[in-house]
């Protein structure tokens, strides 16, 4: 069951993620059915104001650390990262959760989960301009930058502030059932149901080379994108036989030819449909896919969603008439 929530803040709180939550668990929807939740805004100590990610907006939690104690749910919204966290906060979040309570982390809450202990041997997330640096502080952990959230049973711990709403349903939905979750969902006007393995939207830019020759073919394909290209003939304009080329490429960008070619191909492939009205195939043609197929393959590969959801999320309105 999930009657007790306790929503755990510390200073320099982000607004917004607290505000999801809050959405979620903190309003009384009784009235539609949903179970009421004793939910709890806990700080290191009652009454006392901590500052937030907002200049001159202040946040008072009602409860200290003791109303963490004998929580269902701890929840961890995302907070300003920092090298360490108050010993007593830590140590509230790891003796809940030796108590057997559900830790949800939100984007950079997932840090705090971390100093106590509750990331190592298992899979997690975080808001991926973060991933690497939680995978280097917490190395005992797997880190997956892409995904939604992440279900580790007694810990779930999810990417943005959307993904923050996702995983909170997830649980919902896990541990009270789908009417629930979907009672909440309407209310709230979102999605239902997002997939945990669903991937975060992430540009990735071209990477600085040291290379001048690969910095200058990186150059080249980012104009050409739409012509057919071989590590052989990459490796030719280069003026490098086909394993040198193939070892400084892997050793500038850490992928291959091959996979880096798709990867920009299906980002080009984003703004074409969030920016133009062209139909799958001219898409298809303009990033170099073969075909109209290929191009969603690779899209849902990557993505995990296709072009025409993709459109339908983050098309301009005013170009959102073609179809794919």
């Amino acid at each position: 069951m999930l009657s007790r929530v306790a929503a755990l803040v510390v200073d320099r709180v982000a607004m917004f993620e607290f505000g999801t939550v809050c959405e979620v668990f903190g309003l009384d929807r009784t009235d539609s059915g949903v179970p009421a939740f004793d939910f709890r805004v806990c700080g290191p100590r009652a009454g006392v104001p901590l500052t937030t990610n907002i200049p001159g907006v202040t946040l008072t939690p009602d409860h200290g650390l003791d109303a963490v104690a004998g929580a269902d749910l701890v929840i961890v919204p995302a907070s300003t990262i920092r090298a360490e966290y108050p010993h007593e906060v830590v140590r509230a979040v790891r003796d809940a959760a030796d108590a057997g309570a559900i830790v949800l982390t939100v984007c950079s809450g997932a840090f705090l989960a971390g100093a106590a202990g509750l990331l190592d041997g298992r899979r997690c997330t975080t808001h991926w301009m973060h991933a690497a640096e939680l995978a280097r502080t917490h190395p005992a952990t797997t880190v997956d930058p892409d995904v939604l959230f992440v279900d580790e049973g007694t810990l779930i711990t999810s990417a943005g502030t959307a993904a923050g709403i996702d995983a909170c349903l997830h649980l919902i939905r896990r541990e009270l059932g789908t009417e629930v979750a979907n009672t909440i969902a309407r209310r709230m006007v979102v999605a239902p149901q997002r997939d945990g393995g669903q991937r975060q939207f992430i540009e990735n830019p071209v990477v600085a080379c040291s290379n001048n020759g690969i910095a200058d073919i990186l150059s080249w394909l980012g104009e050409n994108l739409d012509g057919a290209h071989t590590v052989d003939s990459l490796a030719a304009r280069a003026a490098m036989s086909s394993r040198t080329f193939a070892r400084r490429f892997a050793a500038e960008t850490g992928t291959t030819p091959v996979k880096w070619l798709t990867a920009q191909r299906v980002l080009l492939a984003q703004h074409l449909l969030e920016q133009t009205d062209l139909g799958l195939e001219e898409i298809a043609r303009r990033c170099g896919f073969s075909s109209g197929a290929l191009l969603r393959h690779h899209f849902h590969r990557r993505l995990g969603v296709a072009p025409a959801d993709y459109r339908r999320r983050f098309g301009d309105a005013s170009t959102r008439v073609g179809t794919v």
